[in-house]
């Protein structure tokens, strides 16, 4: 059953700053810079049975994303990870959904803030389906959306900064408005890129085909997949992917820790099929994830 109560009327426990703290009280001011200026940079993994998949380089990320936009998490990747591990614990979570996020604080106020204090917290909560069981079942409906990922040199596009999401909850929230389940964006160029908050892969005569991640994350579960794939001697093609080619796609799919895998069976006026190399991959993928598979 979901949880429809708000994210700030719950209980539990949120790792604050070096601590655990009741969830209730996991609080900034109202004048901290990354709420102004979106100073912010934060992680999604999952817990499967007790221990976050991948957590290590989720780590890493988290303190790569902050040094991009010029600041340091005052914790190390062996800290973070065991502050997760401690948060996953508090709650009595195995299964489950968490988000470090690290911050600028309420020192300066102002473009600059080389003297702010920089803050991290992580929450862990119970998440289902991104999408839904219909969506793992018959395929997700995305839109097109009218926002495009920036260029390079426009943004900090190698980071998992927060203010890079602005454009995706609009697109979001134009798919869901629209009846759809989430939104394909292109990037600046006009090329094929990603979901508002997942990684797109195609399937044409037996190869996948993914766009190049040179504007937007290469995330941690595409690389999964794209393992997974080769395991099994399915050629990955990571290339520029051009709108008119999806007439001519057979399957398509989307990666990302809280998307997991999960097959599309629409992108504006190109349907596909949730077919089995899509189906074959999404059970590899969850038997990896919950470690069955013996050679994980």
């Amino acid at each position: 059953m979901t949880d429809t109560r708000t994210f700030d009327d719950r209980d539990g426990w949120i790792w604050l700053d070096g601590k655990l703290v009741p969830w209730r009280e996991a609080s900034f001011h109202v004048l901290t810079h990354a709420l102004h200026y979106a100073s912010s940079v934060f992680e999604g993994q999952r817990a499967y049975g007790g221990e976050v998949f991948r957590l290590t380089d989720h780590s890493k990320r988290l303190r790569r994303s902050a040094e991009i936009l010029g600041f340091e998490i005052p914790w190390s990747v062996e800290q973070i990870d065991a502050a997760c591990r401690e948060t996953l614990k508090a709650n009595n979570l195995e299964d489950a959904y968490m988000r470090p996020v690290a911050w600028r604080g309420s020192e300066q106020m102002g473009v600059a803030a080389h003297n702010s204090t920089i803050h991290l917290a992580i929450a862990v909560w119970p998440w289902g389906a991104y999408f839904g069981e219909d969506a793992i079942r018959k395929g997700a409906r995305l839109m097109i959306s009218k926002w495009r990922r920036p260029a390079p040199y426009t943004a900090p596009t190698d980071s998992k900064a927060a203010g890079l999401y602005m454009i995706c909850t609009l697109a979001k929230h134009e798919s869901q408005d629209k009846g759809y389940d989430d939104a394909m964006m292109f990037d600046w160029r006009g090329q094929v890129a990603e979901g508002t908050g997942a990684n797109a892969f195609f399937i044409k005569d037996g190869v996948i085909h993914t766009p190049t991640p040179d504007c937007f994350l290469n995330g941690i579960t595409r690389q999964t997949v794209i393992e997974l794939a080769r395991k099994r001697g399915i050629e990955v093609v990571e290339r520029a992917i051009w709108p008119e080619e999806l007439e001519g796609f057979e399957q398509m799919f989307l990666t990302g820790s809280a998307a997991e895998l999960t097959p599309v069976a629409s992108v504006g006026p190109w349907n596909f099929e949730v077919g089995e190399m899509t189906l074959g991959l999404r059970r590899d993928y969850l038997d990896l994830v919950n470690r069955r598979l013996s050679n994980a």
